[in-house]
């Protein structure tokens, strides 16, 4: 899973990313709205920690980017000392967290956890396809579906999505830990499985190809709709 750390304080940010890398996760920082925003619209994420105040602006302001773009999305604010009306116009600007500094990383740990298992670690239902994450198991109409590994975590990742279209490159940052040393074929390879080994004994779709795009989810769609 990939976070995004919002923060201008640089030592903090990178305390907060080198203790997430070591908890499994994968971290992208930006010390400004500026950055944050870039990150934002090039990548998918799948947990946002902002602070308020930025060199360049008020973290708040970012959220409703990050919810734009993938409504599901959480975001964790980070402040300071915050006063009860901070905290109440972070939660109208749409935050799902808030975070007093300083903080010990073992309790921001603990309120990512549960906001990802609350969003992205949940099981996914949708009509009679059900995705566990936390087992690797994919049911259709109570019948257990093969399809583990890269492929699984390629339709997890797109059902989490269902909202947008995903690249390739957005795939391989979310999924891959070193995307760098692998070639987007890897994505048709991984989608070409989900089709043979679910799709199509199922004669459902559950991905289509967007061209010169991506993919998006499109399950419940049958494969011959237009």
């Amino acid at each position: 899973m990939r976070i995004l750390v919002v923060e201008d304080d640089a030592t903090l940010s990178k305390k907060i990313s080198d203790e997430l890398n070591a908890s499994g996760y994968q971290t992208d920082i930006a010390e400004s709205m500026k950055d944050g925003s870039y990150y934002v619209n090039i990548r998918n994420y799948d947990l946002v920690l902002a602070g308020i105040k930025l060199p360049d602006g008020n973290g708040l302001d970012l959220i409703a980017e990050v919810k734009a773009k993938s409504p599901r999305v959480p975001v964790i604010v980070l402040a300071h000392k915050p006063k009860t009306d901070l905290e109440i116009l972070a939660f109208k600007s749409g935050a799902d967290d808030f975070v007093a500094k300083p903080f010990e990383f073992s309790v921001l740990l603990a309120r990512i956890e549960a906001r990802l298992r609350f969003w992205g670690s949940s099981t996914i239902e949708i009509d009679d396809l059900v995705i566990n994450p936390d087992e690797e198991k994919i049911t259709y109409k109570g019948k257990e579906i093969e399809v583990k590994g890269k492929p699984f975590e390629v339709l997890t990742h797109l059902a989490r999505h269902r909202d947008q279209i995903v690249s390739k490159e957005q795939l391989l940052d979310a999924i891959w830990e070193e995307p760098e040393l692998v070639t987007p074929n890897v994505i048709e390879v991984a989608i070409n499985q989900i089709r043979q080994k679910m799709d199509k004994p199922l004669n459902i779709a559950t991905i289509e190809t967007v061209r010169r795009r991506g993919y998006r989810f499109c399950y419940p769609k049958k494969p011959t709709e237009t």
